[in-house]
């Protein structure tokens, strides 16, 4: 087995990652907040966290992974408001349409997608003990705030030192700052406001309200994977102050180190800019699948920059994303093509060759470009053999499974047609008979046994239709 070394954000250098319980590796990214369409910004850390995955898988480690909806949120209190709906019925098409783009892009399903409305309970757990041990306290607004100067190693991820978070905090002072004791503190909990939240509330021991965003995330990493995990991954534009906060909250209600190794994935640009709808250069997936771009092509782009270099994002590179399946495609449809069983054998040693720097350069902190290199120049040498007439049936089929192999983590070389169990095809016309009948409880049930066994509901111009979130 080869070992994978990462960059840990934490120690800032790369370390040899050894899981805690010496099997499995314990892993929580950071999700969607369900608002509206994620866009291709998202996907760039999606997509780097599904390579960490699969890369993990193939170097021989085993995976439990959770990626949280945070289905509780200001922009989704507001939007399900202004719409005069449930949180509920505002948040679920975008979850549904979330689940869709994973399967656009052959994300892998992971083994767990908590909602944050489903860990109330833990979450007011934490916070209790928190305030039993005096490292929370009520603000005079009734919110329960969390005391970083009780945290003695606060801004140990971001590198922070307290006199900067206060004067941090000071330039972005808000109307609710004076209710708190230090105006760098973070809410735990925010009290019911019936002017601003019209009805969306959840009832707690320290009065009505919902949870802060941050303790969302730590109380679903604990729930479900412990309180010590081996990786925790997300958006460079996470790490302060959210993830900060959840080391915080987390440790001080544990008394454990909360993660081991922390992954941060670079922003994504549009032609050097950053993503803005004023600036008319914002993109969701949908967009750029209605522009006749295959999730592969867009898959493909997002995945071949090193995760720690921000990614430039333009029409040009996406065109060259795809010119660069092509010539996959190409090759192995040559590979198809070779019949004659030669008593030569003019491609071990570059296969051989290809195959150690893949691995070599995947374990080097997912050097992904020049592990993708690795490949092109296979392609190049077996071309110019090819064109010699020296390549052999048995060698092309070695090359071929090497290229299934290092597929399981590009996830963007073969597509397979699939074959849609019946049984989860009658759970789709149950679901949409549910639906119809405003029978949501029961609608999302059938939902959720589609997508235990990795199919997402997509629409379609004859309707509703299962598509396999493709695991190669």
């Amino acid at each position: 087995m080869m070992h994978l070394k990462i960059y840990n954000t934490e120690s800032r250098k790369k370390e040899e990652v050894l899981p805690l319980d010496g099997k499995t590796i314990h892993m929580y990214t950071c999700g969607p907040t369900i608002y509206h369409y994620a866009h291709i910004g998202n996907f760039r850390t999606y997509v780097a966290e599904d390579l960490l995955r699969r890369s993990l898988k193939l170097l021989g480690y085993q995976v439990i992974q959770a990626m949280n909806i945070t289905d509780i949120d200001d922009k989704t209190i507001k939007a399900a408001i202004v719409q005069k709906v449930s949180l509920h019925e505002y948040t679920r098409p975008y979850e549904e349409a979330f689940f869709e783009d994973l399967h656009s892009l052959n994300i892998e399903p992971v083994e767990y997608y908590p909602r944050a409305t489903g860990y109330i309970e833990e979450m007011i757990l934490i916070i209790q003990k928190l305030l039993e041990l005096k490292i929370a306290y009520q603000g005079v607004d009734k919110s329960i705030y969390f005391s970083i100067a009780k945290f003695p190693s606060y801004g140990r991820l971001s590198h922070l030192c307290l006199d900067q978070l206060e004067a941090g905090a000071s330039n972005r002072m808000s109307e609710d700052e004076y209710e708190k004791e230090n105006i760098a503190d973070f809410a735990l909990w925010k009290a019911y406001d019936p002017e601003k939240e019209r009805g969306i509330y959840w009832d707690s021991p320290f009065g009505p309200g919902r949870p802060g965003w941050h303790i969302e995330c730590s109380a679903m990493a604990m729930k479900l994977l412990g309180s010590s995990i081996d990786i925790h991954a997300g958006g460079v534009d996470n790490m302060f102050p959210h993830h900060e906060n959840e080391i915080a909250q987390s440790e001080a209600f544990s008394c454990s180190r909360f993660v081991k190794y922390w992954v941060h994935i670079e922003h994504l640009l549009i032609d050097h800019k950053k993503m803005s709808k004023s600036l008319g250069n914002f993109y969701t997936l949908r967009d750029l699948i209605a522009k006749g771009y295959e999730g592969r092509y867009i898959r493909y782009l997002l995945l071949q920059t090193h995760y720690r270099t921000q990614l430039n994002f333009t029409f040009r590179a996406l065109e060259a994303a795809r010119a660069s399946l092509q010539r996959i495609d190409d090759f192995i449809a040559r590979l198809k093509t070779l019949e004659m069983d030669l008593k030569v054998e003019s491609t071990i040693e570059i296969l051989k060759t290809a195959e150690e720097m893949f691995y070599i350069h995947l374990a080097d902190d997912l050097n992904i470009s020049a592990a993708l290199a690795a490949v092109f120049e296979l392609i190049r040498q077996v071309n110019t053999v090819c064109d010699e007439k020296r390549v052999s049936l048995s060698e092309a089929k070695k090359i071929f499974t090497f290229l299934q192999k290092i597929d399981t983590v590009l996830g963007c070389i073969f597509v397979e047609e699939e074959c849609i169990p019946e049984d989860l095809q009658e759970a789709l016309r149950l679901r949409q008979h549910a639906r119809r009948e405003k029978n949501w409880k029961l609608a999302d049930n059938y939902r959720d046994k589609i997508q235990t066994r990795g199919y997402c509901i997509e629409d379609s111009p004859q309707g509703p239709r299962l598509k396999k979130m493709r695991t190669i």
